[in-house]
């Protein structure tokens, strides 16, 4: 199989409040979801018509078929999400929010992404991952050797920094150093870097932050405030968030933004284009509740 894009992380069930919530105490019901970053960009990049596919782990219960089921219903292949007989299936609450979505992670058979084959590796254009799926071993060194291997083939590796602390049992400092050694296209938003320092940064502050690290296209995502993008050591450049009539669910909002962020890159358009296409899928995703690919 030649593909355009081989995703590798967590596929999982996202349990999202029905109702709008500051914090997951107020939840009251929830409505389940096909979720996980990875899996997300995947469904997105297949519903553009680039050709996607998946390395994951879930369990070998009911959740892990209903999540696997709707990926074929997507047009996905299922063929490399491997089951674990030992750990369920994971799952994530989310509290719909027009901001940042609180949320808690159960991490289970995510965990247990095996070893990515060389010859997968090999026939993908573009090897993404997260700093979820980053975030816990066995599965970081499995995700790790395929990146490395990638690099020695000369593929484009992207990673989404979604760093959150609560799913990390360390700083993830070295981790990131890693993979920006990579010089990867990355995208971080401005929650990701508050929450990587620490530290409650400006925009500037995080953009100052984020020139430390040598990227081939990096992306400091900030919501409403728009986004600021480098290629390579270049400046920084600023492109606004597109207008939106109202902001119903910014769940998965990053992951439609770095869809259409890929799907241009494939098709060599510049970074500015790239960007163009990302806020507007961007703003696409958040006036509608659930994936993007289902309200399309």
């Amino acid at each position: 199989m030649n593909l355009d894009v081989l995703a590798i992380g967590e596929l999982l069930a996202d349990l999202v409040t029905e109702d709008y919530v500051n914090d997951l105490r107020e939840a009251k019901s929830f409505h389940i979801y096909q979720g996980g970053s990875p899996a997300n960009v995947c469904s997105n990049l297949h519903w553009r018509c680039v050709k996607a596919a998946l390395v994951s782990c879930v369990g070998n219960d009911g959740g892990g078929e209903m999540i696997i089921d709707t990926l074929r219903k997507t047009g996905l292949t299922t063929q490399y999400i491997y089951r674990s007989d030992v750990q369920p299936t994971s799952l994530v609450l989310v509290g719909r929010s027009k901001g940042t979505p609180d949320f808690i992670a159960y991490r289970m058979a995510d965990l247990y992404i095996p070893a990515v084959d060389d010859q997968l590796v090999q026939s993908a254009q573009v090897i993404h991952t997260c700093a979820f799926a980053l975030s816990k071993e066995p599965a970081r060194g499995h995700i790790l050797q395929a990146l490395h291997r990638a690099k020695a083939q000369q593929k484009s590796i992207s990673v989404d920094w979604n760093y959150a602390p609560e799913i990390w049992q360390e700083t993830g400092q070295d981790v990131f150093t890693e993979v920006v050694s990579l010089r990867p296209l990355l995208k971080v938003s401005m929650d990701d870097v508050c929450r990587f320092t620490g530290q409650h940064l400006s925009i500037e502050e995080a953009r100052t932050f984020l020139s430390g690290f040598h990227a081939k296209e990096l992306a400091h995502t900030c919501g409403k405030d728009g986004v600021w993008y480098r290629e390579d050591d270049q400046p920084w450049t600023f492109k606004p968030a597109d207008m939106v009539k109202e902001v119903v669910d910014s769940t998965g909002a990053g992951d439609a933004f770095w869809s259409g962020f890929l799907s241009a890159f494939l098709q060599q358009k510049t970074t500015h284009e790239c960007i163009g296409e990302a806020l507007r899928l961007a703003g696409r995703k958040v006036q509608h509740m659930g994936p993007l690919y289902v309200n399309a």
